[in-house]
């Protein structure tokens, strides 16, 4: 079920700093807290092959998501200790030693099941007569912006085979300021500095002529 509009979930998780001081984080409290718009992306598993690449994009491009007031979290199902050792491993070891954003360690699955993003499937056993749960209990690549009011603004899933484009997401969030800042709507492909619209019949039928 789409969260796209609805309250982030208040729930807080355990995470862990670049320094590996343990931290409790409540993504809809940093949000409204601190009036910052949030980008929370969780990949599936420590010491695998698509997610430092990811981690490593988000870190690259952490000045960016500064600029727009927003905070960069990532987040897992695998333990603060776990995370600690990857932080402490080289990036040419495939780790991600110098990522500087705090990683949730979602071990007890509360906030992945309440986004409904686990790699899990009901499967019904005849013999018991009962449904139970099967798959790798890890997550899928999932990405939520989070705006000021801890309202999402934006979700998507991927597959864990497929890493991400870091830039559409400093896309979306330049769009949704404009929105905010201006009342105006974003046409496909709109990035900042480009023409947008309002969200009346006339607007859309002038942009669609001039475009």
């Amino acid at each position: 079920m789409a969260l796209v509009g609805r309250k982030f979930p208040n729930i807080t998780v355990d995470a862990i700093s670049e320094m590996g001081d343990n931290l409790r984080i409540n993504v809809l409290e940093e949000a409204i807290n601190n009036n910052k718009k949030v980008v929370l992306f969780w990949y599936p598993k420590d010491f695998t092959f698509v997610c430092p690449t990811e981690l490593h994009a988000f870190q690259a491009a952490l000045g960016e998501f500064e600029k727009r007031n927003t905070v960069v979290i990532g987040a897992s199902c695998d333990t603060n200790e776990v995370h600690f050792a990857w932080l402490n491993t080289a990036k040419d070891n495939g780790g991600i030693e110098g990522v500087t954003y705090p990683l949730l360690a979602d071990t007890t699955r509360n906030l992945s099941t309440a986004l409904g993003i686990l790699d899990v499937e009901e499967v019904f056993n005849e013999e018991t007569g009962e449904y139970l749960l099967e798959g790798s209990n890890v997550t899928y690549r999932a990405t939520y912006l989070i705006d000021e009011e801890g309202k999402i603004f934006h979700e998507s899933v991927n597959d864990m085979p497929l890493g991400r484009n870091v830039n559409e997401y400093l896309r979306l969030i330049d769009a949704y300021a404009h929105v905010q800042k201006n009342g105006e709507v974003c046409p496909a492909n709109w990035e900042e500095g480009k023409d947008a619209m309002k969200a009346d019949r006339n607007s859309t039928a002038e942009y669609l002529a001039s475009h």
